[in-house]
């Protein structure tokens, strides 16, 4: 037997499902397509006349055998004017003739003319079909609905020696952009290159420079963990999945519907408006649908947590997933949902979503944003009204809440962006409580008590908060994250079962940042990652040598080795020149850098020391400039008479104004007038600029915050193919830890111990603090102050209350002290998180809880051990070694979670010892094999100055003068006198002072602010 495997093979396959009846098209010639119109106009016509043949009826007596001629222009026009998306869904109007040229799926079955008009659509499949009267070019495949054109398929058979690599530079090459069906938006709305193993779609032909990406399911398949491409299928063609469920004609109209926007969107660099459509990635498609398939047969009341890596397209899924679950029906063809509302912090999101979901209504006020410049009031009238998509920040229901009706009958689907921000804490909690179906609570709890429905009296606060509690069948959550730990997949998770019988909760939906990474849709943060090992000595200079607390003091030593002058030059040297030589040439010469310190004054630091470095070399470091992120007020100790350092101060935009705006901030970063960005805390996260290209990390990073930090690298953009990291912090094996549950996978094994929340009351009542007493005087006094005015003597009464449990908090031991704060924390935070997850029925527990959340706040601060050693130590010497460079490889394997138990506090160390020790212990730990050129020279500068006979009057002049002052003055001739003499010594560490211009200086200015500090403070 001789098996076809001919490219046209393929082809007829595919054509075979189509035209059956589980496919739903029909067969069109070529033929019956005026190529010139790229349209089959009597199929068009056909279509509206059977489906409005009022309306076709007068059009034919307006304009008579010329009809069908004039039906073509204006529907052109509107095309042209509207885009072809916009016509589809909305008609066109000719002399007030209103006409549809399709009708899409209703919601409900209710209306029988809807259906039989939806049914009416003529759906066409065309085997090469020829799209331009200058060639004889052909498209192998194209799908219309009602005579127009919307869907490109270019087929390939590596049988014949081709693939869908063949197909794209066909695309490119031979289907040129200026034919009049390839306009953006006005014939053809996706073009897919197909072969037997993989497909690759695009919205846009633009020549040479299409843009391509993968519809591919994954190799484990659609929604779960896995790499690029599909899955093995014995069972037939391994993309089949593209004509037999994205294609086929229900799943068409719906994609054309619900999903296809077409958007516009300002040039960041151009400030021109683009305009793009976006056609959903295979696994957008899978989980909009997946998801409202589980909705529409389970209703509401569940949770669904969706595993969506960076690069996954995260915000157009939730605007498309919003839009639906607006309006989707039950079987009975019941509305399941009142409203939407999506819970986000980003502003970026607001506006995406608001413009996807208008592009298919096209609607005023479907969308309803509680932005900054609304209240919690708002938030409330919103839901009050019905709004049917609300956006708006956990922390609104805070305060919103009190201003919201009942809801009886009222059911809700919650959108959470970035499940591990918006889970917990009092702001969630009040979102669930203030959206509960109160009749359907009230009516639980009275059964739960075995109480009558009249003797729920809300206006208990126990009884409030208690129905608040839990699951609610009228909540549904649907959780977006990159990163979920195990709290997230139990609070979110769907639960599943082991064969050995263990119960476990897993992600509803995954597209893992393995399968991104090898899609192109992110750049892999790992794959060129360099660790720096610190190594420095230190050595005492005072006489005496003082007993102090351990922990504290090595935390100091470790902390003035990072703030030291040195410290910062030599890292800055090292940071600069690899961004100099590399890093700034990527992306065609734009690539930016992102310098992370470890707290706002070392930020401050580096970037007056990168400034200094711009300033120092000129001719190399031309072209760039350093931007500072960070908040509040920073004060350098080495430069008291500094007005305090802010963020707005120290970057000016083009025309040397303060940027004051989150907003300009990132343009102004964007433009080609910086790349060098360094942040505390402030952009770590949430800061999405495409050019960054190099990090240098000085930092420690662990678990989600290690990623979000290092994620900033991985967005991609034209000219991005790799990143650059320089760690002088954290550790291959550090680094690869916390990636490593977020690459696949993550699911949670076990179950929390719900009582874990008594055992941590128990250990609380060993202490002896308080007794129920007290707990029931302070919710009695409470109760007596809800619903009236406060009055003058309130607080203070309330502070009265408190003092005997703080006088005996005070005469614990420092021990003791640190397990009840500890305790108390832990109490209530897991009060709070078990809450979630069920309804506690103890009016005991619920009164401690809030005893306890109002005692932590009263109880004295711990406060923190101060060590001032900067006047009793000096650096030495102090090396950067290389550890590790390359890529950190991570397993491909899914990682299981288990819940953790109750916990005892982990004290910190409060052993003493004498400083000298304790030098030596840290200098053990971050011992180098050192050299003379590893010296720091500053130490022996230090050493003569403080000698010399002149330290007197510099003393003077330092407590008279700013660090400006001191530095460019009377210092430089002195500073010259000891070098000096240092080389006549032969000293060989002092020799590449004089040898080195800029190395002589930097030397001398470290040296000048050292002193400078050293003596004001002395």
């Amino acid at each position: 037997m001789t098996l076809e495997t001919k490219e046209r093979r393929f082809e007829q396959d595919i054509e075979t499902f189509f035209l059956s009846d589980e496919g739903g098209y029909v067969s069109l010639k070529s033929s019956q397509f005026d190529v010139d119109k790229c349209i089959c106009m009597d199929v068009l016509c056909r279509f509206i006349e059977k489906t409005q043949p009022k309306a076709w009826a007068k059009y034919l007596k307006y304009y008579g055998e010329n009809a069908q001629e004039k039906l073509y222009f204006r529907l052109e026009k509107c095309i042209s004017e509207q885009g072809l998306i916009y016509v589809l869904r909305h008609g066109i109007e000719d002399l007030g003739i209103k006409l549809k040229v399709c009708y899409f799926k209703p919601e409900t079955a209710l209306n029988d003319l809807d259906v039989e008009r939806y049914e009416a659509n003529i759906l066409g499949c065309t085997r090469q079909f020829r799209y331009s009267p200058h060639n004889t070019n052909t498209i192998d495949m194209v799908l219309s609905v009602n005579g127009i054109p919307v869907v490109s398929i270019e087929l390939k058979n590596q049988l014949t020696g081709q693939d869908y690599q063949c197909a794209i530079k066909q695309y490119k090459n031979d289907r040129s952009s200026k034919e009049f069906c390839f306009r953006l938006d006005h014939r053809f709305l996706v073009y897919f290159a197909v072969d037997l193993y993989e497909v690759w779609m695009t919205t846009q032909l633009k020549d040479g420079s299409t843009y391509f990406m993968p519809f591919n399911q994954g190799s484990n398949g659609a929604g779960v963990s896995g790499s690029a491409g599909n899955p093995e299928y014995p069972d037939g063609y391994v993309t089949h999945y593209l004509w037999e469920e994205v294609l086929q004609r229900d799943s068409l109209m719906d994609i054309l519907y619900r999903f296809v926007s077409h958007v516009k969107e300002k040039d960041v660099d151009t400030g021109k408006t683009k305009e793009k459509l976006l056609f959903p990635r295979y696994h957008q498609y899978d989980v909009v649908r997946k998801v409202l398939a589980d909705v529409k047969v389970n209703g509401s009341g569940n949770n669904y947590l969706i595993q969506h890596s960076a690069g996954s397209g995260k915000s157009n899924s939730i605007a498309w997933i919003a839009y639906r679950l607006a309006s989707i029906h039950d079987a009975n063809d019941e509305g399941i949902f009142d409203s939407v509302i999506v819970v986000t912090n980003r502003v970026v999101l607001d506006g995406q979503l608001q413009d996807t979901i208008n592009s298919f209504e096209h609607k005023v006020g479907l969308v309803e944003a509680i932005d900054d410049k609304k209240n919690s009031h708002s938030l409330a009238e919103a839901i009050n009204d019905g709004k049917k998509i609300i956006i708006s920040t956990v922390q609104k229901f805070l305060f919103g809440y009190k201003d919201m009706n009942s809801y009886t009958g009222k059911k809700f689907a919650i959108i959470i962006d970035e499940a591990h921000q918006g889970q917990s804490g009092e702001s969630a909690r009040m979102l669930r409580r203030s959206l509960i179906d109160l009749g359907v609570a009230i009516k639980d709890y009275a059964e739960e008590q075995e109480i009558n429905i009249e003797d729920v009296d809300l206006t208990d606060e126990y009884i409030n908060a208690v129905i608040g509690q839990g699951r609610h069948a009228n909540q549904s959550f649907f959780a977006f994250t990159a990163t979920p730990k195990g709290e997230t997949i139990e609070v979110f998770g769907t639960p599943y079962t082991k064969p050995d019988g263990t119960p476990g909760k897993r992600p509803f939906h995954v597209y893992s940042m393995k399968q991104a990474i090898d899609e192109g849709f992110i750049l892999d943060v790992l794959q060129d990652y360099t660790t720096i090992r610190e190594a420095f000595k230190l050595v005492k200079v005072s006489e005496d040598n003082p007993e102090l607390i351990e922990g504290a003091a090595s935390k100091a030593l470790f902390k003035y080795y990072k703030k030291h002058g040195y410290t910062i030059t030599q890292k800055t040297e090292m940071i600069m020149s690899n961004f100099l030589a590399n890093g700034r040439f990527q992306i065609g010469g734009k690539g930016k850098a992102m310098v992370v310190a470890d707290s706002r004054a070392n930020a401050v630091r580096y970037y007056l020391a990168i400034k200094q470095y711009l300033k120092d070399n000129p001719v190399v470091s031309a072209g760039c400039d350093v931007m500072i992120a960070f908040s509040g007020e920073i004060t350098l100790e080495e430069m008291p008479t500094e007005k305090p350092f802010t963020e707005a101060t120290m970057n000016l935009d083009e025309n040397g104004k303060y940027i004051t705006t989150d907003k300009k901030f990132r343009k102004v970063f964007h433009s080609n007038q910086y790349n060098i960005l360094v942040v505390a805390n402030k952009y770590q996260t949430g800061f999405d600029e495409p050019l960054l290209h190099s990090m240098y990390i000085d930092k420690k990073l662990k678990s989600v915050a290690a990623v979000q930090t290092l994620s900033r690298l991985n967005r991609t953009c034209f000219g991005k193919t790799s990143t650059f990291v320089l760690d002088f912090e954290n550790t291959e094996e550090e680094i690869k830890k916390a990636f490593q549950p977020f690459y696949e996978e993550s699911s949670m094994e076990g179950e929390t111990d719900l009582n874990a929340v008594y055992d941590y009351r128990n250990k609380l009542h060993d202490y002896m603090l308080f007794n129920y007493d007290d707990v029931e005087e302070f919710n009695n006094f409470m109760s007596g102050q809800s619903g009236k005015g406060q009055n003058a003597a309130a607080l203070g009464q309330l502070a009265g209350m408190f003092r005997p449990v703080i006088d005996r908090y005070r005469e614990l031991s420092e021990d003791d002290q640190y397990d009840v704060r500890d305790y108390l924390r832990k109490f209530t935070r897991t009060y709070s998180y078990v809450t979630q997850i069920v309804r506690l029925h103890d009016k005991d527990l619920f009164a401690e809880y809030l005893y306890t959340s109002n005692l932590l706040r009263l109880l004295p601060k711990s406060g923190k051990d101060i060590v001032d050693i900067d006047d009793k130590v000096k650096l030495e010497y102090a090396n950067l070694k290389e550890t590790h460079t390359g890529a950190i490889i991570l397993d491909e394997k899914k990682v299981v979670w288990t819940p953790s138990g109750t916990s005892e506090p982990k004290k910190p160390n409060k052993k003493k010892d004498t400083l000298q020790s304790i030098i030596d212990k840290v200098n053990e730990r971050f011992d180098g094999q050192f050299t003379e050129a590893d010296r720091v020279i500053i130490e022996g500068i230090y050493r003569m100055f403080m000698d010399d006979k002149d330290v007197k009057k510099f003393k003077k002049y330092a407590n008279d003068n700013s660090t400006e002052m001191f530095v460019n003055s009377l210092f430089p001739d002195k500073f010259k006198e000891i070098v000096t003499q240092c080389f006549l010594d032969n000293n060989e560490s002092f020799q590449k002072l004089f040898n080195d211009p800029e190395f002589y200086q930097k030397v001398q200015d470290v040296m000048a602010k050292e002193l400078y500090k050293t003596l004001r403070k002395d």
